[in-house]
């Protein structure tokens, strides 16, 4: 299936004053309707960055796209003009951000906030822009939404605000979805809740959709795709089903084996040692000359110390850039 939304060699440049470096480096995917491509990593790996960088919400001057196409419907959203990319975004592809309490306006009601995208991209007038906010507030399972419209974003729990957050998303029935984080600093009840949510709502309208989060818990049950950044790149891609069955990258291996199962419990003491990935994450104004996860990795030679690996597909579907891959599982 041609992908509806594809990112080709993208690389961002982000400059401090003091040093310049590269937070999204050389990446590359695509995604189609109707599904849910995963982008995990640690923090700093470059997951919300790439999203800026493909909703062209990067604090320019400072960050810039120095090279890479991001390719949407014919048109080149990496160098389109200011008043194409306001007819896209919120139109015909939506962003859930991270932190709804500063996505949202704090001196403005939440109603209104929803309904003025709209009115702005679907041209609907005030009574019915009301009305269909009322309409997505219960979509997205709003306590009371006709109430709700008229609070503002204080008066609402964390909850409450992030299923605002979806619903300004969703309003006009993007092509491509892009949530960032949607769980953060949620408990894990509501935590369960939106996802339920999100992921109705999101096969509702059959959005492309790309889920940026670390929490491998709710990739396991959402995506139909993974591609793991590390240190600015992509370093594995593959099914959901191949990555978690058969993870190739070293590192990839690591952030697997360090999720807690509780048959690896100890019995008597229901405790479990959990494996770690020694090291930290370099950073990315002093990338090594190689393979940037090399320090960490107990499969690296001089080979990893000295070139950059290429992500090279080592079965159908499955890419890794990796010069010494874990082997399949039998």
């Amino acid at each position: 299936m041609k992908p509806l939304l594809s990112i080709e060699g993208l690389t961002v440049e982000l400059s401090t004053g003091e040093r310049t470096f590269e937070p999204v480096s050389d990446v590359s995917f695509g995604v189609s309707r109707n599904e849910v491509l995963a982008l995990v990593g640690e923090s700093g790996s470059g997951k919300s960055m790439t999203a800026m960088a493909i909703m062209r919400l990067l604090p320019e001057p400072a960050a810039e796209i120095v090279s890479g196409r991001i390719l949407f419907d014919g048109v080149d959203l990496a160098s389109a003009g200011e008043a194409a990319l306001r007819r896209i975004r919120g139109n015909r592809i939506g962003l859930i951000f991270q932190e709804p309490m500063t996505a949202l306006n704090p001196s403005i009601r939440v109603g209104p906030q929803v309904a003025e995208v709209l009115r702005l991209h679907k041209g609907l007038a005030a009574a019915a822009a009301r009305g269909r906010v009322e309409e997505l507030f219960e979509q997205v399972r709003m306590p009371d939404p006709k109430r709700r419209y008229d609070d503002y974003p204080h008066q609402m729990s964390g909850g409450m605000r992030q299923r605002v957050v979806i619903a300004l998303a969703l309003a006009c029935d993007p092509d491509v979805l892009i949530a960032d984080e949607p769980t953060t600093a949620l408990d894990v009840t509501t935590q369960a809740q939106i996802l339920e949510t999100f992921r109705d709502l999101q096969a509702s309208v059959g959005a492309a959709t790309i889920l940026i989060t670390h929490d491998l818990a709710v990739v396991a049950e959402t995506a139909d795709r993974i591609a793991v950044m590390y240190a600015g790149r992509i370093v594995e891609e593959a099914t959901a089903e191949q990555l978690f069955a058969s993870p190739r990258h070293p590192y990839t291996h690591g952030l697997l084996g360090s999720v807690p199962h509780i048959a690896d419990l100890d019995a008597e003491t229901g405790r479990e040692r959990l494996p770690e990935i020694p090291g930290t994450v370099p950073a990315l104004w002093a990338l090594p000359p190689g393979c940037a996860f090399a320090p960490r990795c107990p499969r690296a030679g001089e080979r990893c110390a000295a070139a950059r690996p290429p992500l090279d597909e080592l079965a159908p579907g499955h890419r890794a850039a990796c010069w010494y891959p874990v082997e399949t599982a039998s």
